[in-house]
């Protein structure tokens, strides 16, 4: 496939043009765009076929703080590169013009803008799509720059002799442009620093999957590494991933690594557990990888009980109690969690539970941030979603937290807050209200829907008639009500939390080292200051079936 992208088209939220980029002729224009997009219905794949247009267009789509963004090309085009130029477009104006992205923002800053998406992809091949790189070929004026604009400064070559020397300066700017051009494309030249600082954050995701009988079906987790590189010159680190099994299993962990193209692949074939990389300047996610927590053993996936997985959280429920089995009980067992260790990160002071208003990942999760020696469980939500027969929740108990029911949205929430997530037992008992049925619509008035009512039918008669009516026990109506009530039980529940200091796989950095000979421009006696931070999430990602 060596199709090219041949326009680019940005609207606002209320499908008004706001920009349109033409990297080729001929192409079709935002007015005439919009409403074939428009007549998909919705919801719309990122990737629409117009084949009534002249010549049959491909137009990808990405939404993005309501603002619409899409690529039109009509020859065949590798469908992740331009949904990956579209992030890339996204992600770079977020870093020129500030976040949120707003139409008023793209409006105000067109110049920008357009020398950004010039930049980016050249007659319809992409280009230079790294923010540090963009910074040393688009001229950005500041505010000053703005305000004196249009000040005609002594010294400052006016109008006509700008017209004057135009070809000169156009030639002397090429040759300033390419001098300052980096030869990395993901670092900016001439970094300086007042305070050098490197920061290392350890993201994992948790997608656990249990089975009624609490046996795990499936565990994984999803991590990320997240740098950030405040430090002037051009440092060369090394970053040293272990397990706590020890480095040499660090390819049987980390499944399916991607890294940034700053790392040296050769490198980590060589010597696994190992980064070597030039990392550029400011905040940006270093590698990702997956981790099966529940490894093949001798022929067999995973193990008997949820516990074995060393999660801080388990939870078990039970369906179906009480005389009437109108009672559910969700049972939360928390257990406190070894920490990853401390890192040897040579040459300055580190913490693993630093301050959170950085503004890394992890900030604002709280005011205490958990350390790697102790880690903090936060954010314990347990969501219990019902059946849509449940009328009502007559009665809820909860041993620890707060629960929080809306009927309209047949949702249970019970939250337990940082301050008692403390380790040990909870308990949750509730007792849900079904439909009103029949019989009790009609019979509380006196009426029966077997064809019996209350008075006598013969009592005006001299000789009474004496009917035998045979009546339901207590026994049977319980075990009427039971089947009724089992239809109203829950059939999942899921857990949220997250936990600083710790990861689920066991990951953690071992040490994170300067190569001053390879580094330049780093200074004599410069000594960064260096911090880890480790962080387990689950959004929903614990489910326990019942």
């Amino acid at each position: 496939m060596s199709g090219a992208i041949e326009a680019v088209y940005i609207y606002d939220e209320h499908n008004r043009p706001l920009l349109t980029h033409e990297y080729t002729s001929r192409n079709l224009t935002a007015t005439q765009l919009l409403p074939l997009f428009l007549g998909y219905p919705t919801p719309r794949p990122n990737l629409i076929y117009l084949p009534n247009t002249s010549p049959p267009t491909l137009v990808f789509s990405l939404v993005h703080s309501n603002l619409l963004f899409l690529l039109t090309s009509s020859s065949e085009i590798e469908p992740l590169l331009a949904l990956e130029f579209l992030h890339r477009i996204i992600d770079v104006l977020e870093e020129f013009v500030g976040s949120p992205l707003i139409a008023h923002k793209v409006e105000t800053s067109y110049d920008v803008v357009a020398q950004l998406l010039n930049e980016m992809c050249d007659g319809g091949a992409v280009s230079t799509t790294e923010p540090n790189a963009l910074r040393d070929l688009v001229e950005v004026e500041g505010w000053i720059g703005k305000f004196l604009g249009g000040i005609n400064i002594p010294g400052r070559p006016g109008p006509s002799s700008a017209s004057s020397n135009n070809h000169m300066s156009g030639i002397s700017s090429a040759g300033i442009s390419a001098a300052n051009t980096p030869a990395l494309p993901w670092r900016r030249a001439n970094v300086r620093h007042t305070s050098n600082e490197l920061y290392v954050d350890l993201v994992e995701t948790l997608s656990v999957t249990v089975a009624p009988s609490g046996r795990p079906v499936a565990a994984f987790a999803n991590g990320t590494i997240a740098f950030t590189s405040k430090i002037s010159g051009v440092p060369d680190l090394l970053l040293n991933l272990s397990t706590p099994s020890g480095r040499q299993n660090i390819n049987s962990v980390m499944e399916l690594p991607i890294f940034h193209p700053c790392v040296r692949l050769a490198r980590w074939r060589e010597k696994p557990g190992e980064l070597s990389f030039v990392p550029p300047d400011g905040r940006f996610v270093l590698a990702g990888y997956g981790v099966d927590l529940l490894p093949v053993q001798n022929g067999q996936v995973g193990s008997t009980k949820s516990s074995n997985l060393k999660l801080p959280v388990s939870v078990e429920v039970k369906t179906s109690l009480g005389s009437t089995g109108s009672d559910f009980e969700v049972r939360l067992f928390i257990t406190k969690v070894s920490g990853q260790g401390n890192s040897s990160l040579s040459g300055s002071s580190q913490t693993s539970g630093r301050a959170s208003g950085r503004g890394g990942f992890g900030a604002g999760l709280g005011n205490h941030a958990g350390t790697s020696s102790t880690p903090a469980l936060e954010d314990l939500v347990v969501t219990v979603p019902l059946p849509a027969d449940v009328r009502n929740l007559s009665e809820i108990r909860a041993s620890r937290g707060d629960t929080t029911y809306n009927p309209g949205e047949k949702v249970l929430e019970w939250r337990i807050p940082a301050k008692e997530a403390s380790a040990g037992g909870a308990t949750l008992r509730c007792t849900v209200v079904g439909p009103l049925s029949d019989d009790d619509d009609f019979e509380a008035n006196g009426f029966k829907l077997d064809g019996r009512y209350d008075y006598q039918e013969e009592a005006y008669q001299s000789a009474p008639v004496k009917t035998a009516s045979p009546e339901k026990t207590d026994e049977q109506k319980d075990i009427r009500k039971v089947a009724q009530n089992k239809i109203l039980m829950p059939s999942s529940t899921s857990v949220s939390f997250s936990v600083k200091g710790w990861l689920a796989s066991g990951i953690k950095v071992e040490s994170l080292v300067i190569d001053t000979r390879k580094s330049r421009g780093l200074g004599e006696g410069v000594k960064p200051y260096k911090g880890v931070k480790y962080l387990t999430v689950s959004r929903r990602g614990m489910e326990i079936r019942c």
